[in-house]
Order: structure tokens, then sequence, then C-alpha cells
């Protein structure tokens, strides 16, 4: 065909063509110009606890990789739902991000009145690290061994407490998991955070606490509390006179805490992609992986991709657990 038809034909093919250019080149370009100001990563979790101590090591670390600084900001709160529903409705841009654990897994089930959906309002990053859980005592509890505490609450029906950092927590999963196991009835009491469920427990407000090893075994070594058992496979190299769950007489009892970041669905892929490898850079880094192994935690590296299997399998797994026992006490 010629002519006027096929020149007008060829015309809007040609701007067509042009129209597309910039969006095939903005993926690349927006990548090297990203990030030009400060990124903020909320942690939906209170000072001091395992997310907010993982978030400024790899802020830092980001920091050099990336050339801009990076703020956290701690926005307890609602079992770190507050904080989670900050992130997911800020602008998709890459510089608010997500430091999140199972306790958004847990979530999904576990609090139905949410006003978002982890995997419809926020995509994954990365995961950093996953780290067991201690059981510990208050000293002035009467049981030196697991098996004595289990059957301390058995004689005890509803009688001792244990702390956790909220609902839906990974203490608070935890908790729920080992009364389940042990077939005894403790009762929950949540605290805002997991420092002050800390303090509880070493306050003797309550008797126990399921906490990240990562924070409490300073506490362990210093007396303050007395460790039971640790919840991985193996024995923590922190606390390696610290029987683990299935040595003290509670088989099939696993429990750990996991990090991970992610940001506002939207968020440019490009960009996701930038921030997962300076996660995975940083993770791998000799002082890095030397500060976490000292606190019995591990770096974890995946992709996006990878990552947001993960989490959906996560968010199975704890439907499950939720559906057993999650309308306890």
């Amino acid at each position: 065909m010629t002519g006027p038809r096929c020149a007008s034909r060829f015309a809007l093919a040609l701007a067509a063509a042009l129209l597309a250019t910039p969006a095939l080149l903005a993926g690349p370009s927006l990548a090297q110009d990203y990030p030009t100001r400060a990124i903020r990563i909320i942690v939906p979790f209170g000072a001091g606890g395992p997310a907010d101590v993982a978030a400024r090591v790899l802020g830092n670390a980001m920091q050099e990789t990336l050339k801009q600084s990076f703020v956290i900001e701690n926005r307890p709160g609602a079992g770190a739902v507050i904080g989670t529903q900050e992130a997911a409705k800020s602008p998709p841009d890459g510089y608010t991000l997500l430091m999140m654990s199972n306790t958004q897994t847990a979530n999904e089930s576990l609090v139905p009145q949410r006003k978002y959906e982890l995997m419809r309002d926020l995509v994954p990053i990365a995961p950093i690290n996953v780290a067991d859980l201690v059981i510990v005592v208050h000293p002035s509890v009467a049981a030196k061994t697991l098996k004595e505490f289990i059957a301390l609450a058995k004689s005890q029906p509803g009688k001792l407490n244990y702390a956790s950092s909220g609902q839906g927590t990974p203490y608070h999963m935890a908790g729920e998991l080992f009364k389940t196991l042990a077939g005894i009835d403790l009762v929950h009491v949540p605290y805002r955070n997991s420092g002050e469920a800390r303090n509880g427990v070493i306050g003797g407000q309550v008797q126990m606490m399921i906490d990240a090893v990562t924070t409490m075994a300073p506490n362990v070594s210093q007396g303050q509390v007395r460790a039971l058992a640790t919840t991985g496979e193996r024995r923590s190299s922190v606390l390696p006179d610290v029987p683990t769950a299935e040595e003290a007489g509670l088989p099939g009892y696993e429990a750990t805490i996991w990090l991970g970041l992610m940001a506002p669905t939207g968020t440019p892929k490009p960009i996701i992609d930038k921030l997962n490898t300076a996660v995975n850079a940083a993770i791998k880094r000799p002082e890095i992986v030397k500060l976490w192994t000292d606190q019995g935690a591990a770096p974890m590296s995946m992709t996006p991709e990878e990552f947001d299997k993960f989490l959906r399998s996560d968010i199975v797994k704890w439907a499950e657990v939720v559906k057993r026992f999650a309308d306890k006490p």
C-alpha cells in the first residue's frame, strides 16, 4: 500500500516507537540515578530489639554502597500493624522501606482487621538474617530445666505467665506453639515491644519468655534470667551450654525469628533489584557475618523472586498454626 494512508500509518508507528523509547530506557536510567536522597526504613518494632538492631547495621552498610544516608524510624504498636500499614501506604518511590519479620506473615491470618494485605500492598526486596530463640524464666521460678518447668506449669494451670512483644509476633507464636506441644496452660502477657517484654521477665512481673538469642543472651550470661532451652535444630554457638528443646525433652519444637525488607507495591523493579543487590552485598561483609554469628544469627540471601515464594509459604504455614491455637489467651 502506498499513498497518504500508508504514510499516515508509518507516521503513527514511528511516533509510537519514539514514545516507547523513553519507557524502555527508563528502567536502567532509574536504577543508575537512584538514590538521590535519604532512604527511610520503617521498623514496626521497638528500639533495641532484633529488627531495630539489624536495621541500623544494614543501614550503615548500605549507606556506604548507595552513597545516601538511611534513616531508621521505629513505629511500634498493634503487633507491628501500625508501622507496616504506614509503609504500605507510603509512596512507591524506593525512599520508604519496611523492616519486617515472621510477625507480618503470621498477622495475615491472625489480624483480619488490617487495612493492608502483605503481598498485595508490599513487594519483597530481600531477607536479612535468621536467629534461634531461647526459652528463659525469671530466677525465682522453681524450675531448673525445661522438663521441670513443664511439670510446674501442669501442676498450676493458668497460674504462670509468659511475655511477648505483642499479638502475632514470633515470640507470641513461639509461646503458643510451646503451650500446644507441651500440653500446658500459660497466660499470654503481650507488651508493646520486645524491650518491655524482656524487662517484664527480668523484673519478675512474668515468669517466662521466649526471646531471640541475639538480644537475650547477655541477660542469660549476667544471671538476670535462667535459660531452659534454645529453639533451633542445633545448640546455639552463643549459648552452647543450653540444650535445644529437643534435647531438653520437648521433641518437635522448633521456632526462629527471621528479618527482611519490603517496599510499597509499585516501587520500580530496577530499584527493587538494586536494593536486593545492596542488601546481599551488605550481609556478606565479613564484619557483619561475624557480628551476627557472635550474636547467634545467620545471614539469609535470596533474590526478590525467591523471597516472594518464601513469604507466601510462610503465610500458609502460620495460617495452619493460627488455626490451631490463635484464639487461645
